[in-house]
């Protein structure tokens, strides 16, 4: 047997996430992109779609709280918990961005009706919300990419700033949603 066969017997092939990264990335930000500058649809009354926010805001909280988890496992270094509220943590993401989605496509656009230094901190917030949450797309997926080929040096070094990133874009979307929900 050579040494070729035994190493690879050892260690999987890295896989190239790259392009999926890329494709991913550029198709939610785009539709979310596209979507805030759409009116909403008009006359749909299924259900209550101010519901939605309240949705996303639950999602938000369940995903820092798995953030904040994993953080603890990794630190005790306890990977496979750390690995499962990462997937956690992309789960209820997934779900808000669902639910994000939905509310953008079915209701018109909320304005925030604060003013004075409550409105500074509002926009202040949201719009490090909205450019942070565009950046965290590829910065999260890139991340998990490296850990699931095993490139645990460059895993932990783009997780540095990963982490504290979505942290911060889903405690925020959290204090938006509280701070813009008497204006629906």
């Amino acid at each position: 047997m050579t040494q070729n066969t035994t190493r690879s017997q050892f260690s999987p092939k890295k896989r190239n996430y790259k392009p999926a990264i890329i494709i991913i990335s550029t198709v939610l930000i785009g539709i979310i992109g596209v979507l805030s500058g759409l009116p909403g649809v008009e006359d749909f009354d299924a259900f209550d779609v101010t519901l939605l926010p309240l949705f996303n805001a639950i999602f938000n909280s369940f995903t820092f709280i798995f953030l904040i988890c994993a953080f603890i496992a990794i630190r005790k270094r306890n990977i496979t918990v750390h690995r499962r509220f990462i997937y956690s943590a992309f789960v209820t993401t997934t779900l808000f961005l669902i639910t994000y989605v939905a509310f953008h496509y079915l209701s018109p656009s909320t304005s925030y009706g604060g003013t004075g230094f409550m409105a500074g901190l509002y926009y202040f917030l949201l719009i490090t919300h909205i450019v942070l949450a565009a950046a965290i797309v590829p910065l999260a997926l890139t991340t998990v990419a490296r850990a699931w080929n095993l490139e645990n040096a460059r895993h932990r070094k783009i997780a540095r700033w990963t982490m504290p990133i979505w942290l911060y874009v889903s405690l925020t979307g959290v204090l938006v949603y509280v701070m813009i929900s008497p204006y629906y």
